[in-house]
């Protein structure tokens, strides 16, 4: 019997977190899906995670964070990605770094699902490399389980379309994030592996990726530091929907969702 994953693009603080509260069922309903994962990297005032924020977002049917980046701007973060393993930070990350690269996730129906994090490295920080690290991370989870989801936090369209290239065939699908702009790009690689350039955000669109407008144009003319504000206006859930055979990991489907609150 096929699974449906829902992948929800980074969620943008309180507006962000608003979206889930009124679409998320919505959206399980409609899609039949068995497992939702989110980037929540951003759902604290729009830089980084509390463990607040992230039960709320739990019990609001989340089933398990990815991140990137940002997941250590809330100090409290550091100790919470160490209890939590439904919270997962990118595999690269220096030996000793807290927390862990990927979780497996069962169904309602007992199906293990693989869930991967990788941060790029091109405009990012000077990390391990992600290509072979996903090397070492899929042999392992594949021995659990065919059904492997990456979210690949990374800046350069390029280095997310290798990897997926790379991946092609070893995972069931490669999603990225962090650019907060929601890719047209969506296929079902030669070897059977769901492919999306970008998920996009969940958050206020009336926005510079989902801060208020004035503060980054300001930061832009002046080279000034400022302080960022979560925007309010215009919010939407970006996403996308991936449909795998349970059997084989093979992606059979993938249907990107950009829908408004109501």
């Amino acid at each position: 019997m096929p699974v449906k994953l829902l992948f929800i693009g980074d969620i943008i603080g309180k507006p962000g977190r608003q979206a889930i509260g009124r679409m998320l069922h919505r959206l399980v309903d409609r899609h039949r899906i068995d497992l939702v994962i989110a980037n929540g990297e951003n759902a604290a005032g729009g830089f980084g995670i509390t463990a607040e924020t992230a039960q709320e977002l739990f019990q609001l049917g989340i089933h398990c964070f990815t991140s990137g980046n940002h997941i250590w701007d809330k100090k409290e973060a550091l100790e919470y990605v160490t209890r939590e393993e439904r919270l997962i930070r990118p595999a690269n990350y220096p030996p000793g770094t807290p927390g862990q690269g990927s979780t497996v996730l069962r169904t309602a129906g007992g199906i293990k699902v693989g869930v991967l994090n990788l941060e790029g490295r091109v405009f990012m920080n000077n990390l391990e490399c992600p290509f072979r690290v996903a090397d070492r991370e899929v042999e392992r989870l594949r021995q659990e389980t065919p059904i492997i989801l990456v979210d690949f936090h990374a800046e350069a369209t390029s280095e997310k379309t290798s990897l997926g290239c790379y991946l092609d065939g070893r995972v069931s699908a490669v999603v990225g994030t962090h650019t907060h702009v929601q890719t047209a790009d969506e296929r079902i690689l030669p070897d059977g592996t769901a492919y999306l350039t970008d998920a996009g955000m969940t958050g206020a669109f009336e926005s510079v990726i989902g801060v208020r407008k004035d503060e980054p144009i300001r930061k832009f003319l002046t080279q000034i530091p400022t302080k960022f504000e979560v925007a309010k206006k215009d919010i939407r859930l970006n996403g996308v929907v991936i449909e795998i055979d349970d059997v084989t990991g093979k992606a059979l489907a993938i249907e990107r969702v950009n829908i408004a609150c109501e």
